[in-house]
């Protein structure tokens, strides 16, 4: 896991040392143990290491082959030892142990086609000195960062936003993207950022730059495919082979020369990571670090359930209890960190996670991240999965839906009415939001919230919606910048594609049944866990203390609002005691991310 930095001198001007270094240089806490540079002709390249797999100087990056290559690569192939005994098969050879050769390899082999050959994560930029051309690619749910930007002089692209800042003129506000988040919370639905100028390349797209010409074209490589095979699959043997995906999964994620430990909420997703990777890893001599995050309020207190994982589990448990002023003190680095605006309070709960794995030495971490996405957990696809059911089967539903989840009826009429219908939605939102002036509704993305809307009446449009755009995108980032910061890797088994293509695949009735959501799950680690965890109905998902946090900064807040220029330029006058928490923490972020990076307004 490391950073990147690449610069193209679209004039073929030389870069100098310098200016590489510098953007390199931003990105340190991705790679603390390690540096290296390539530059020639009108390309520069950088890489900052965290090293992970083959801790000697043979894992040393920018890294060559064959006289002709070069990559600088950010992530993990988690199948690389298969790949590297396949290519050896072929006649290649070797001379380090890592992933980086592999892929260096796999590319002289294979080409652009080497990256459909990939189980894991990846941003890397690889440059054929031969063809003159930088061939950048994205893994296929965008757990890795690739972002870039073009002018007239440059071609420039990096692992974190502020290395491209050298290349604008001014950092102005992307009015359509801070719009989206602000009315609709949409934040990675496209490949453009809160950075006017700032684009990412989109998950499962490779991008070609062509140095003669000076242009690039981009690529999609990966579309997620459902086996109809599967969905015809029988219970017993759906769940077995869905949980020995998830199983295989979680082994070659724990591939590593360093140490490793698990996120632990307590939840199913976390604590079914959590187990299987204790089973494979605890031996006589060391056990399976787990950390968990103890909410202050007892509705989002799961601390009780993550120690009974732990014990059972022969997890050795560590502990945070994070209290309004922890949060205050680290919340501007956390909004710096992140580089955009983000959702909730949540994200700095999980900051202050890998901050603790890093106290502990834990350079790896798993995570559940992912599982509600691909296998129905959230219970807004619960009407999409009633609505599907015939006759008495779809009473029936209805009745186990109440039992065995925390829906009520007025929140199953809202996801019926309210979520299916865009123009009711969209109607409601700017009710709620009057303030903002009405030619900023102009900027929404109105055709990601139709799509929203037409798919919760289809499960599986739903699902492909929420991981490849509107959900699954901005949780990742979160991921990845809060744990980088520490210089952390997160990786994350439910979103190794075998998984999602499994779980889309396998029929509806297996991922919700008698009212319990992703039962499938459910059956697949019931021998690894206790039985009250498995069939917990109360699901809190990954909760701050958001209240009694917001409390305490309340005023702080509201000074930081009234503040703003970019807020005064697109809101009318309005009473902000009369705004909800969430629209609250919405301007609050937009306010401090403003300030903090001295965004100009267009």
């Amino acid at each position: 896991m490391c950073g990147i930095s690449g610069i193209i001198d679209r004039n073929n001007t030389p870069v100098s040392s310098e200016e590489i270094g510098s953007m390199n240089g931003l990105i340190r806490h991705r790679g603390p143990d390690d540096e290296g540079f390539f530059l020639e002709k009108n390309v520069a390249l950088g890489h900052r290491r965290l090293s992970i797999l083959d801790l000697s100087p043979e894992g040393h990056q920018p890294m060559h082959r064959s006289q002709r290559y070069v990559i600088v690569y950010n992530g993990e192939v988690y199948n690389y030892l298969e790949l590297r005994e396949e290519l050896i098969d072929d006649g290649y050879s070797f001379t380090s142990h890592t992933d980086t050769e592999v892929i260096l390899a796999a590319y002289e082999h294979w080409g652009e086609a080497c990256v459909s050959h990939f189980n894991g994560m990846w941003a890397f930029a690889l440059y054929d000195r031969e063809k003159e051309t930088l061939f950048c690619s994205r893994d296929r749910f965008g757990v890795k960062p690739f972002y870039y930007t073009q002018t007239p002089e440059r071609f420039a692209f990096g692992s974190e936003i502020k290395q491209l800042f050298p290349f604008l003129d001014e950092r102005k506000v992307n009015t359509k993207i801070l719009m989206d988040y602000l009315v609709l919370s949409y934040e990675e639905h496209t490949d453009e950022t809160f950075f006017e100028g700032v684009f990412k390349l989109l998950p499962s797209h490779n991008l070609l730059y062509d140095l003669k010409t000076g242009e690039f074209t981009l690529r999609r490589y990966y579309a997620i495919t459902v086996d109809e095979k599967l969905g015809a699959l029988e219970e017993e043997e759906a769940v077995r082979t869905y949980a020995a995906t998830l199983e295989d999964a979680v082994k070659i994620r724990l591939r590593s020369d360093v140490r490793v430990g698990t996120c632990l909420s307590g939840g199913l997703d976390s604590s079914s990571v959590a187990a299987i990777a204790a089973k494979m890893y605890n031996t006589t001599e060391r056990s399976l670090n787990a950390i968990h995050a103890k909410s202050t309020e007892a509705a989002s207190d799961e601390s009780r359930w993550a120690k009974k994982v732990a014990d059972h589990c022969a997890l050795k448990l560590s502990v945070i209890e994070p209290d309004a002023n922890a949060f205050r003190e680290c919340l501007e680095n956390v909004i710096r960190i992140q580089e955009e605006p983000f959702g909730s309070p949540s994200i700095v709960m999980q900051y202050l996670v890998f901050e603790e794995a890093n106290r502990l030495g834990c350079k790896v971490m798993l995570d559940g991240q992912g599982g509600d996405e691909t296998l129905m957990g959230y219970e807004r696809y619960l009407p999409a999965y009633l609505l599907s059911l015939k006759g008495s089967e779809k009473i029936r539903g209805f009745w186990l839906s109440f039992r065995h989840s925390k829906l009520t009826v007025w929140k199953l009429l809202q996801y019926f009415v309210y979520f299916t219908n865009a123009s009711i939605r969209l109607w409601r939102l700017k009710k709620k939001l009057s303030f903002i002036k009405p030619e900023y509704f102009g900027h929404l993305s109105l055709d990601t919230l139709r799509d929203s809307a037409r798919n919760y009446g289809n499960i599986l449009g739903l699902q492909l919606l929420e991981i490849t755009s509107t959900q699954l995108p901005h949780l990742l980032k979160y991921e990845d910048k809060n744990s980088m910061s520490h210089s952390i890797e997160a990786r994350l088994p439910f979103v190794d594609y075998r998984n999602v293509e499994n779980a889309l695949a396998i029929r509806n009735e297996l991922k919700i049944r008698d009212g319990w959501t992703k039962y499938l799950l459910r059956r697949g680690v019931e021998k690894f866990l206790p039985s009250d965890v498995v069939w917990r109905r109360d699901k809190i998902g990954f909760e701050a203390p958001t209240a009694t946090w917001l409390k305490q900064l309340a005023p702080t807040m509201e000074t930081s609002v009234r503040n703003s220029l970019l807020l005064r330029s697109v809101c009318d006058p309005y009473d902000y005691s009369k705004l909800d928490a969430k629209t609250k923490w919405k301007l609050f972020n937009i306010a401090e991310w403003e300030r903090i990076y001295d965004i100009k307004i267009n």
